[in-house]
C-alpha cells in the first residue's frame, strides 16, 4: 500500500480521462482504469526542508508531461499494449542517506526510471548506487533520468550507460553567460559566490577559467564558498560584496540560497549585476524587486517570453494547468525528457518485437533519441548521455516593456531574451569513456 513513513506518494493519471487533467496535486489518486500494469516512474527530491519549493516545481512539471502521456492513451508497446506511467515521489529531504534510502524503497516498489536533480550531490550518490545495483542485479536495473543535476563531471569522469542528463551543465551555462559578458565592458571586477558543494565549486572553477580565457582584464574581487542551505543570514556576504567594489557577481546558487542572498543584496544596497544559473525563478525576482531591472541576467534551456507562437502556446497551457502564481515554474527539458523516455521505450519494443520492457534495450535506444515540443528540440548524444539544446540568456524587465509579456510567479518582472544560443554553439567536448554492458 502507500508508504507515506517515506513520503511516497504514488499518482496515478487515469488514462483517457479528462478529469485525471484537473485532480489535485498531491491528492493521491486510484490506479489507472486498465489492465496493463503501469510503468513506474520514481522522482526521488527534497520534498521537505530548506528546497522543498524546488522539488514541489520538479514534481508538478513531470505531473503535467506524465498527465499528457497517459491522457493520449499511454506509452504504446505493441499493437495491442499501452502501458501508464505511474509517477511516484519519494521525499530525500536533499540528503546523500535520504536519497539511498528512497532509491531502495523505489526499486523495492517496482520504479524500473529514476528522476532526480536538485543537488549533485545526491545525483552522484544515486549514480553510483544504481551503477553497481545494476551489475548486482541485471533483471532488475534502473535509469537514472537527471533534469537538474549539473556538476560536469557527471557526464564527464562518472559518465554512466544507465545515466542521462537532459540538463546543459555546469560548463555550458557558463559558456552561455560569457556570451553576455564578453560584451559587458563596465565589468572590471566580479565577485564569486556559491554553495560549498560539488556543482558549486564547479561552477566556482569554470568561471575562474573562462574568465581567465575571455575577459582576462576582469579582476576577481572575492570568492566565497558557504554551506548550502543551512545560511540564514546572507548580510555578512553581501556587505563582502559590496565592499570589494565588484559590479557584478557570477553565481550557481539555486533555491531559498539564491533568493536570501539577492535579497541581502538588495538591503546592504549592492547595485551590480547579478550573472545567475537560475535567478529567474522560485521566488528571485519577487526578492530582487525593482533593483533587479536590467541588472539580474539567467541562463535557462527556455525562458517563457521566447519570441515565438509555440512558446507563448506552451507557456499558456502549463499555466491553465498550473494557474496560481507560486506555480509558475516551468521546465521545458523536463518535458523533453519524458518524451524522449517514451519514444525510447516504443522504438525499443519495436525494434524487438516485444512489449517487455528491456532496459538495456531501452538505454540503448535513449541515447539516440532526438525530440521536439512546441518547437523545442534536443538530441541525447550518445558518447556521454549528456543532453544537446540550445541555450537562451535573459535579463530582468518590467512586465509590459518590450519583448516582456509574461511576469514571473506574479512579481511584475520577467526575462528577456537577450541571447539565443544554438545547441552546436552550446556543445562541449566531453572526457567521458563509457562502458556499454555486453548484455
Amino acid at each position: 500500500m502507500f508508504k507515506f513513513s517515506l513520503r511516497v506518494l504514488k499518482l496515478a493519471c487515469v488514462a483517457l480521462s479528462a478529469a485525471a487533467l484537473l485532480s489535485p496535486v498531491g491528492q493521491a489518486q486510484a490506479a489507472p482504469a486498465t489492465s496493463a500494469q503501469p510503468i513506474k516512474i520514481a522522482m526521488i527530491e527534497g520534498l521537505s526542508g530548506p528546497f522543498a519549493n524546488t522539488g514541489e516545481a520538479v514534481f508538478r512539471n513531470l505531473l503535467w508531461a506524465v498527465e499528457r502521456v497517459n491522457a493520449s492513451g499511454g506509452v504504446k508497446l505493441g499493437a495491442a499494449v499501452a502501458r501508464p506511467l505511474l509517477l511516484q515521489r519519494y521525499d530525500s529531504k536533499g540528503q546523500n542517506e535520504e536519497a539511498l534510502s528512497a532509491l531502495r524503497s523505489a526499486i523495492d516498489d517496482g520504479a524500473q526510471f529514476v528522476m532526480q536533480g536538485n543537488s549533485s550531490a545526491n545525483a552522484a550518490a544515486l549514480l553510483d548506487a544504481i551503477n553497481k545495483h545494476n551489475e548486482r542485479a541485471p533483471g532488475q536495473r534502473v535509469l537514472l533520468l537527471n533534469y537538474s543535476a549539473v556538476d560536469p563531471i557527471l557526464t564527464n569522469e562518472k559518465c554512466s550507460f544507465w545515466h542521462f542528463r537532459f540538463d546543459a551543465h555546469a560548463d555550458m551555462r557558463m559558456a552561455a553567460l560569457m556570451e553576455v559578458i564578453r560584451e559587458d565592458r563596465a565589468m572590471q571586477r566580479v565577485y564569486l559566490i556559491g554553495q560549498d558543494y560539488s556543482f558549486g565549486q564547479a561552477v566556482l572553477r569554470e568561471a575562474r577559467r573562462q574568465l581567465l580565457t575571455q575577459r582576462p582584464d576582469v579582476l576577481i574581487a572575492g570568492e566565497e564558498l558557504h554551506a548550502m542551505g543551512r545560511v540564514k543570514d546572507f548580510a555578512p556576504y553581501a556587505a563582502k560584496i559590496k565592499a570589494s567594489g565588484a559590479q557584478a557577481v557570477i553565481t550557481g546558487n539555486w533555491g531559498n540560497d539564491l533568493t536570501l542572498l539577492v535579497k541581502a543584496a538588495r538591503e546592504v544596497g549592492f547595485e551590480g549585476k547579478f550573472y545567475t544559473f537560475y535567478g529567474n525563478a522560485l521566488g528571485a525576482p519577487a526578492a530582487i524587486g525593482e533593483a533587479g531591472v536590467g541588472r539580474v541576467i539567467a541562463v535557462a534551456d527556455w525562458l517563457p517570453n521566447v519570441a515565438s507562437a509555440q512558446g507563448e502556446a506552451f507557456y499558456q497551457a502549463f499555466r491553465a494547468r498550473f494557474p496560481k502564481p507560486e506555480e509558475d515554474y516551468v521546465h521545458m527539458r523536463m518535458q523533453l525528457m519524458v518524451r524522449a523516455l517514451v519514444q525510447a521505450l516504443e522504438h525499443s519494443a519495436k525494434a524487438h518485437g516485444s512489449d517487455a520492457i528491456d532496459l538495456l534495450a531501452v538505454a540503448t535506444q535513449l541515447e539516440k533519441e532526438s525530440v521536439s515540443f512546441y518547437g523545442q528540440s534536443g538530441s541525447m548524444r550518445a558518447m556521454d548521455h549528456q543532453f544537446q539544446q540550445p541555450l537562451v540568456v535573459g535579463l530582468m524587465e518590467r512586465v509590459g516593456t518590450p519583448g516582456v509579456k509574461f511576469d514571473v510567479e506574479g512579481s511584475g518582472y520577467g526575462f528577456r531574451v537577450v541571447r539565443s544560443i544554438a545547441a552546436a554553439r552550446a556543445e562541449q567536448p566531453s572526457s567521458c569513456h563509457m562502458h556499454r554492458p555486453a548484455s
